[in-house]
């Protein structure tokens, strides 16, 4: 059978290659999704599918009741796009001024409407159900993921698997990571008051500018001085504002930054360090310091026999040369917040290919992947339905994120 259904998804790759080139010329940014979520209800719908649309806000899920008594197996796709101008020469670039999909969403709709079809045209034959989860806002915290799992996008869910095509990785790969494979990710925001004045009186004032410098040269002891090594921490401060003239010294100074960590611990310290810091260095220097913090997504923790399963089909499928144990990643998702509600794994599948353009990193004006990622993409997930359907239930012992860490 699987067979089959890959020789289908094959047959539909010019379909899937349509859809997803709609979708990056016309990109939605989160939380403003309108089109998007409405082109893939309308697919679904054809194929017969039970859909629910503005689940959560703007998502869609749809539900295909197979023919044969077995497990429920949710697959995820994320459909919002970035504030980036496309700066692609292609005819497929994006036609929204200011907004592209720089990381690859379109890949992942476009891949699970494809396997959805294929899918839909055997339910006779397939043991068990398949949710089909297309979130809103993967991009911008609080993200959809939680709102969505909130509007029951998850019940009666066995097992969840999502998937993110990666341009760093050479496409004919495929990507598995145990435990711990995304880093949770909380931001802050700085406001610091002084005084200001004359540029040539710095005596007269309390300049903020200078308070600001010293404390981002200070946040930085957390992670070198503060944190224990054997513990991955990452804080980073990616902006720094005050005044407009050069003899000016103005009234305030913000900072924004960056916290990205594995451990519920040492993420839970750094937030008390960056208060406790920013608090030590104004009052020193006779400022005052307000710490906005916000926390993010939650780690991305892999379960164990999800996980190995996937490894062992992805390797069926490509050869155990072509599927890379991928070191723990930095970057956020929220796919998090599926995986501490029901066993799962998230996988990467390689889309990088420099003899198309398509070697840039995620979130650059000229990021692009190759398409046949798309193929990979869904027939990890036929695999994982058709041999996680038809599998055994297993007691389950679940494990947030949080108790892992």
């Amino acid at each position: 059978m699987l067979n089959d259904l890959f020789a289908k998804l094959d047959q539909l790759y010019p379909e899937m290659v349509s859809f997803r080139r709609d979708l990056h010329m016309y990109p939605e940014l989160s939380y403003q999704e309108v089109n998007t979520p409405q082109k893939v209800a309308d697919y679904l719908q054809t194929l017969g599918l039970e859909v629910r649309t503005a689940v959560g806000g703007r998502g869609v899920v749809g539900l295909l009741r197979g023919g044969k008594p077995g497990r429920t197996i949710a697959l995820r796709a994320d459909f919002d796009a970035l504030p980036i101008q496309d700066e692609k020469q292609v005819e497929y670039k994006s036609r929204i001024a200011g907004v592209m999909h720089a990381c690859g969403h379109d890949i992942h709709t476009a891949a699970l409407v494809g396997v959805a079809h294929v899918l839909s045209e055997r339910k006779d034959q397939l043991a068990g159900n398949v949710v089909f989860i297309h979130q809103f806002a993967e991009e911008m915290p609080p993200g959809g993921a939680i709102e969505m799992i909130k509007d029951g996008c998850l019940d009666g869910v066995d097992e969840i698997y999502g998937a993110h095509v990666w341009s760093s990785e050479p496409f004919g790969t495929i990507g598995v990571t145990d435990g711990f494979a995304m880093a949770s990710g909380d931001g802050f925001d700085i406001e610091i008051t002084g005084r200001g004045g004359h540029g040539a009186q710095p005596h007269l004032t309390i300049d903020p500018l200078v308070v600001g410098c010293q404390l981002v040269v200070n946040l930085q002891q957390i992670v070198s001085r503060r944190v224990n090594p054997i513990d991955s921490a990452v804080l980073s401060v990616g902006s720094i504002h005050s005044g407009l003239a050069a003899n000016v010294i103005p009234d305030s100074c913000s900072i924004k930054g960056t916290v990205r960590t594995f451990n519920e611990e040492v993420r839970r310290f750094i937030e008390q360090q960056v208060r406790q810091i920013t608090q030590s260095t104004c009052d020193a220097m006779g400022a005052v310091g307000t710490v906005h913090y916000r926390s993010g997504y939650n780690a991305v923790w892999n379960h164990p026999e999800q996980t190995r399963q996937i490894r062992l089909l992805a390797q069926q499928l490509v050869g155990e040369e072509n599927v890379k144990q991928l070191a723990p990643s930095m970057a956020g998702e929220d796919f998090s917040n599926y995986l501490n509600q029901v066993p799962g794994t998230f996988f990467f599948v390689g889309g990088g290919n420099p003899a198309i353009g398509a070697d840039y990193p995620h979130h650059h004006p000229m990021f692009d992947v190759d398409e046949r990622a798309m193929l990979l993409i869904g027939k990890v997930f036929l695999s994982a339905v058709i041999a996680r359907g038809e599998a055994e239930t297993l007691p389950v012992t679940m494990e947030s994120t949080a108790s892992q860490a």
